[in-house]
């Protein structure tokens, strides 16, 4: 069960000399930041990984629309929005979310291809059309309570989110909003890095107004709706959850939801240890212990990140194009910018 740790909480003082104003998002990693390298597959996991990239590539191939009880009219062929998203790292997260079990790896690829479509974002971006857009939720973001700032240690961009900003009523509106950040967030990491940090405050903030309705601890259907989609559609994407500022109320939250927290997700989640334990000071918000002197102002931040996100998305499009538009292509080609691929689709 979840602990408080309170009592080992410190940060460290530094110079304020050293404070980086800043307004919009880190837009590119560091240098001095590396991914770690992966893990060589075994001869086992790639027979598996080779099946699962030979059934999605099937010419013919159809999956549901739908997540629950598809009927015929619900199957339609994949498009090239989801054949750039089915990259070898993708099928290889899957599989290894369903400890390499060849059939539920492929029922849960097609069960997140069915939950993309229905949930509105498939076509990766609302450019591309997508119906959850910067424009459908950007009333939930105007208090900047999830902003993507600065990269981890591993290279994981940063996905903060604060709930004592929280501006709007409860609604479903509020659970596309997240996965909308999400989305952004996957937007910004580098080649080779495919998992993602979660710093989560619950501190509170006096100039956000408090609406009739709204609360900084989601209702537990919302708690669990959240946690399926993490979960079943997000397999290891979470790299790392820091997690502070917890007031009573959001640790018997924690503790209602537990049952429902995989194992796998309960081993990333750390609370209320120093965030420059694991983030380097010059990407850490400053009411975090970091040197960015971060100020959220909707106007300049939401454009500029959406900006930048949609530009990678294209720099990941045009590759995936250039390099043969087929399922299983590599991140690190879709993300990098070498000229030839460093990883043929059938190299494992």
């Amino acid at each position: 069960m979840f602990k408080s740790l309170r009592g080992k909480k410190k940060v460290e003082k530094f110079d304020d000399s050293k404070l980086i104003k800043i307004d919009i998002p880190i837009e590119n990693v560091p240098s001095g930041i590396q991914p770690p390298k992966p893990k060589e597959l075994t001869s086992e996991q790639k027979e598996k990984y080779l099946k699962v990239l030979k059934h999605f590539s099937q010419p013919n191939l159809k999956v549901p629309s739908v997540e629950k009880n598809p009927s015929e009219k619900d199957f339609a062929p994949l498009t090239e929005y989801e054949k750039a998203w089915l990259s070898r790292e993708c099928l290889l997260r899957y599989l290894r979310a369903t400890k390499w079990v060849l059939k539920d790896a492929i029922e849960r690829i097609t069960l997140s291809l069915a939950w993309r479509r229905e949930f509105g974002i498939s076509h990766l971006g609302g450019e591309n059309g997508d119906k959850v857009t910067m424009d459908s939720i950007g009333m939930e973001n105007e208090s900047g309570k999830q902003v993507i700032l600065g990269y981890e240690n591993n290279a994981r961009p940063i996905l903060y989110l604060k709930a004592g900003r929280q501006n709007t009523k409860t609604s479903h509106r509020q659970v596309e909003h997240l996965v909308y950040m999400l989305e952004r967030v996957i937007d910004f990491m580098p080649d080779g890095q495919d998992s993602l940090a979660l710093l989560i405050d619950f501190k509170e903030y006096p100039d956000v107004p408090k609406v009739a309705g709204n609360s900084t601890i989601p209702p537990i259907g919302i708690g669990k709706e959240v946690l399926h989609i993490l979960q079943t559609h997000y397999p290891e994407r979470l790299g790392k959850a820091l997690v502070t500022n917890i007031p009573w109320i959001a640790w018997t939250f924690l503790k209602l939801i537990h049952p429902f927290i995989d194992s796998m997700t309960r081993e990333k989640l750390v609370f209320d240890e120093p965030f420059p334990n694991y983030v380097p000071l010059d990407q850490l918000d400053k009411f975090n212990g970091g040197y960015l002197d971060f100020n959220y102002k909707h106007k300049v931040y939401w454009p500029t990140m959406n900006k930048m996100a949609k530009e990678k998305r294209s720099h990941y499009l045009a590759r995936f194009q250039k390099f043969g538009g087929v399922v299983g292509l590599s991140e690190l080609d879709l993300r990098g910018t070498n000229d030839t691929l460093s990883r043929p689709v059938e190299s494992v």
